[in-house]
């Protein structure tokens, strides 16, 4: 009974990392000089502003389910070494849904990143503000930038 128990510590602990890596492996780059792969060789639209102000917001981490399934399967898997019978099947389940609910915390607040909000104004006197995640590119007001838009995407660059 301790090998088994032993060996189920030890696939709850083995999927526990390999969970971690794949929500660490999720976390996207939304800084003014990362572009995705689809934004290679597009013609994009390129406009120049001064800057008015700059404050620092928070970008919410994904929700992508990946921790929600990997912590339910490593809650469920520790559950169930708890007890016998119909009072292990009950530990399972309520493992499992204590480790959704934990994998998916971990998950948003493992991709969390801190932004900046670009207030600008362009050329032809109109305002706009962008959001992307702090580069420490260290935006000043009154500072010359560019902004790049593809569709509805848009970053600040030096």
């Amino acid at each position: 009974m301790v090998k088994q128990s032993r060996t189920l510590t030890s696939s709850a602990l083995a999927l526990s990392l390999v969970a971690a890596l794949a929500v660490g492996g999720c976390a996207s780059n939304l800084t003014g000089d990362s572009y995705s792969r689809s934004e290679a060789r597009r013609a994009m639209v390129v406009k120049f502003a001064t800057v008015e102000s700059v404050r620092m917001v928070k970008l919410e981490g994904t929700k992508s389910q990946i921790g929600t399934v990997a912590g339910g399967a490593v809650g469920g898997i520790a559950g169930s070494t708890v007890g016998r019978g119909s009072g292990s099947a009950v530990a399972a389940v309520l493992g499992a849904v204590a480790g959704g609910m934990a994998g998916a915390a971990i998950e948003e607040g493992t991709t969390r990143r801190q932004g900046i909000e670009v207030t600008v104004r362009l050329d032809n006197g109109q305002y706009m503000a962008v959001v992307q995640e702090d580069a420490g590119e260290n935006f000043e007001p009154g500072q010359r930038v560019r902004l790049v838009q593809d569709g509805s995407t848009m970053r600040v660059t030096r």
